[in-house]
């Protein structure tokens, strides 16, 4: 580099000024490049320490494609075999992974830490078939699995993206010794922190480089060293200059042919609209007053009315007035009807400051109500789990976090206000018609918090829908919620593990095309990045299945 930045400027370049005839490594008055780039002219790149774009994503995919490879064991993807032994034989280490050269037709690798058995080959690849993930999120997982040859086939970029980070950790969950699993949990949150859109600097160089070195230190004690190879044909290329052509096309196909700017847009998409056909229902009862009540906690203007009317009904009720659940269940009760009165005698005070709002919800909403199997909220595609079920995406998990009280038994008369996180799935989709006003409810059924929620030792959030839970509050604000899914926990399949999706800030379509390459802040597989020490245990080389790999000669 020293040579490039000294020399280069009188070097001679092009076809009349051929380079001169090569004449050993010595030799430093020949050029060594062909070109040279015109980053150089900026007077700030003789000061950057790395001089080339890495591109993040087809490095993160060149990781998993070799992961995976080396894992199932994938012919011409894997980075262990027969030649990677004898290099540990001819170093001297691992000693006991020693191919067996002395079978009669076949040479046989014993079973490696990082290698799969048979069976374990077969629960990777069940898990990844039975996967469904929300619309867009990624390719249809069940097409990428072939069970005949047990492996994953035509995976882009963006898929890989998606495997390393959320989808791999979990289908690990049944295989593998625990140490081995915890070093690739770690590699992948590593690329959640750095294709995050926005971390802290100060953070850059303590944390996130620490970590990633004591992953790769775990990596290096699992894993062969030949899992450890450059992954670039030209690491001293610029990608940034690949894109050039790429960038003018797409300018000419869709800059000229639209109006619409190129690129990520720099807010959030507010687009909410049905996405199927209304079926028209007349609810009465109980349920049509949870979903009203659910209206009026999530409309701010009606605060100060809550605060009014717990007032009123300690000074009803001066018995239960230090009973705070009493309290509370009797305000879920009665507050949609003295509502109603209450804001009716402020109308009749001639000079009032009630706004629109306040005015028609409180008078209630239209018991006939519209309900829908599919919606999109804030850009984001949802379903009912009706429809689900016969569709090859998953929409209709939800999640919520929310104040609620808490209570340590049946009769403890002073709960306490916490936030607490909700799972569920959406049972139906209403849209409440307040007159002037249009709210889109979510009917969900939740897990119980308590029996039907849990988080494990590698902070996996598993979640029992099975055991249903809040039925007196299925109702949510559909602004509010947040989309998950559920993959099946290989462990035990009553249990699924819930994970987030990225949080849309873009358009799913942009231009009738997906989205592509477009890297995603995605939410990782776990809140925490697992301790060296969580993985820590004594584990041979040499797993203990009495299996080999055999190899053709």
């Amino acid at each position: 580099m020293k040579r490039m930045e000294k020399e280069v400027l009188v070097w001679p370049f092009g076809k009349k000024n051929p380079r001169p005839p090569y004449k050993g490594d010595e030799d430093e008055s020949r050029p060594c490049w062909k070109k040279k780039s015109m980053f150089f002219e900026l007077e700030y790149w003789k000061f950057l320490h790395v001089r080339h774009c890495l591109d993040v994503m087809h490095i993160e995919k060149n990781v998993c494609d070799s992961l995976l490879g080396t894992l199932l064991n994938v012919p011409g993807k894997t980075k262990d075999g027969i030649k990677g032994r004898l290099d540990l034989v001819e170093m001297g280490i691992r000693t006991e992974l020693a191919p067996n050269l002395d079978g009669p037709k076949k040479t046989r690798l014993p079973l490696a830490s990082w290698n799969l058995t048979l069976d374990e080959k077969k629960s990777v690849c069940g898990c990844f078939y039975c996967m469904k993930v929300p619309q867009n999120y990624s390719s249809n997982v069940h097409n990428l699995v072939s069970m005949d040859d047990l492996r994953l086939n035509g995976m882009k970029s963006h898929d890989c993206h998606v495997l390393m980070q959320q989808l791999l950790p979990v289908a690990l969950r049944a295989v593998l010794d625990k140490p081995v699993r915890v070093a690739i949990i770690r590699l992948g949150l590593f690329f959640t922190e750095i294709c995050s859109k926005s971390f802290e600097v100060s953070k850059l160089r303590p944390k996130i480089q620490s970590d990633i070195v004591e992953t790769l230190c775990l990596l290096e004690k699992y894993f062969p060293p030949s899992f450890f190879d450059i992954m670039s044909a030209r690491p001293e290329g610029c990608i940034a200059e690949n894109y050039i052509a790429e960038e003018a096309v797409e300018f000419l196909a869709e800059r000229l042919l639209s109006d619409k700017t190129i690129g990520i847009p720099k807010q959030r998409s507010k687009d909410c609209r049905r996405t199927s056909g209304a079926k028209i229902s007349s609810i009465y009862g109980g349920e049509f007053k949870q979903a009203h009540l659910c209206v009026l906690q999530n409309t701010e203007e009606f605060s100060s009315y809550f605060l009014e009317h717990m007032e009123y009904l300690k000074a009803t009720f001066p018995t239960f007035k230090k009973n705070k659940k009493w309290l509370k269940d009797e305000q879920n009760k009665t507050f949609a009807d003295w509502v109603k009165k209450r804001v009716e005698e402020q109308l009749m005070i001639p000079e009032n400051n009630i706004s629109e709002t306040v005015r028609w919800i409180a008078a209630g909403p239209c018991h006939e109500v519209a309900k829908f199997n599919s919606y999109i909220v804030d850009g984001v595609q949802f379903y009912t789990k009706l429809l689900d079920d016969v569709r090859a995406c998953q929409n209709s998990g939800v999640y919520l976090e929310a104040d609620t009280m808490v209570v340590a038994s049946a009769r403890d008369k002073n709960p306490k206000v916490c936030k607490l996180s909700f799972y569920g799935v959406v049972d139906e989709i209403w849209e409440m018609d307040y007159t002037r006003f249009m709210f889109p409810l979510f009917k969900c059924d939740w897990a119980e918090s308590s029996k039907g929620v849990k988080v494990d030792d590698l902070d996996f959030t598993l979640v029992n829908l099975n055991r249903k839970g809040h039925l007196k509050d299925k109702f949510a604000i559909a602004t509010s919620v947040h989309q998950i899914f559920y993959v099946q926990d290989p462990i035990d399949p009553m249990w699924s593990v819930a994970l987030r999706g990225p949080q849309r800030d873009y358009d799913d379509l942009v231009y009738g095309e997906e989205a592509g390459d477009t890297p995603c802040d995605h939410q990782s597989c776990t809140d925490r990045m697992p301790s060296v020490e969580n993985g820590e245990g004594e584990i041979g080389y040499v797993r203990a299945e009495n299996e080999g790999i055999l190899l053709n000669e």
